[in-house]
């Protein structure tokens, strides 16, 4: 599954939700998601946690399924391995998420063709594989020189008159 089969709009339009569930972080302070989580908080979004196996993240309450957040989230975040990313995506078509990105750095990630194929047929926006720290224009260095050899392999995402070019 391509990373670049999504364009740069479907990304700018997750980006600016302001309610995102982020399922599948983890309750190890120094692993990536909690980083991830944290910067999400500090840029001003409403980060809501999803871990059936833990109570709170950083003092905010976890809940254990995206149909259980009252209020809804506007988008979710999937943190998760791609066989759980084909489970959560079935959920967050109950719960009424119509955007969602399957986090990537290395590896397949949340990646799963079977659930991208999924919201695509049921009409949630997608983002399969990136990284959000790649789409801030502060962020740190090593992912902005991520994202720089992504565009020079071919591998970033483009704006959607730019993919048919």
């Amino acid at each position: 599954m391509g990373d670049r089969n999504v364009a740069l709009e479907t990304i700018d339009d997750f980006l600016a939700q302001k309610r995102i569930a982020m399922v599948g972080v983890s309750r190890e302070r120094k692993e990536f998601s909690v980083m991830l989580f944290e910067e999400f908080c500090r840029r001003g979004y409403d980060v809501v946690p999803v871990n059936p196996n833990i109570p709170e993240v950083l003092g905010r309450r976890c809940f254990a399924r995206v149909q259980d957040i009252q209020p809804a989230v506007d988008a979710a975040i999937l943190m998760t391995s791609p066989g759980v990313t084909d489970t959560v995506v079935r959920d967050c078509v109950e719960a009424g998420i119509r955007r969602v990105w399957m986090y990537r750095a290395v590896g397949d990630g949340a990646v799963s063709a079977k659930a991208v194929e999924f919201c695509r047929a049921n009409g949630i926006q997608v983002v399969p594989g990136q990284c959000p720290f790649m789409f801030w224009s502060d962020a740190h260095a090593g992912h902005r020189i991520h994202g720089f050899i992504r565009k020079i392999t071919g591998r970033y995402p483009q704006r959607a008159g730019a993919q048919a070019a």
